[in-house]
């Protein structure tokens, strides 16, 4: 009987968090991804980086400033750190993680710094959604003067 505890306690000891087993499903996304906005063709490429504990994701615009997302692992969520082209930078998270086989992954504005007035354009949220293999959905929403709206992009695997 000892032995049985014993065992059922290290092997929960070995499990790791359901937080670290959604950021290695995020780290899927590694590749490189292309989509449309209006006219505006979007190159999307993830690159798992810093030992395999950051996913960055490079969002790079048709003749448009490129912008920095940086997906990390933090005790029982996740944070997305988004660097963008206005000059701010929300830092936004996930609730704790239950699911780690998520479809979409849900993140909420917990600070921005770099805004220098709160009327300034900033991103609010993300949520990605992965919807197979080969597609994923980015829903950005953001606040600029008082106002709110979302941008969402879609986007196909090309490698």
């Amino acid at each position: 009987m000892t032995l049985t505890l014993i065992s059922a306690t290290v092997a929960r000891a070995g499990e790791k968090p359901k937080s670290a087993l959604a950021f290695e499903r995020l780290a899927m996304l590694a590749g490189e991804w292309k989509g449309l906005q209006g006219d505006t063709e979007i190159k999307l490429t993830y690159t798992l980086t810093a030992n395999g504990s950051a996913l960055m994701e490079e969002f790079r615009p048709t003749g448009a400033a490129a912008m920095i997302t940086m997906f990390t692992v933090d005790g029982d969520h996740l944070i997305a750190t988004h660097y963008c082209s206005a000059g701010n930078q929300p830092q936004m998270v996930t609730k704790a993680i239950t699911e780690p086989s998520w479809k979409s992954l849900t993140f909420s504005l917990l600070r921005v710094t770099g805004m220098t007035t709160p009327g300034d354009w900033h991103n609010t949220g993300l949520v990605v959604t992965l919807e197979d293999k080969q597609h994923l959905t980015q829903e950005w929403s953001y606040e600029y003067e008082g106002k709110s709206g979302i941008t969402v992009f879609r986007f196909t695997r090309v490698q």
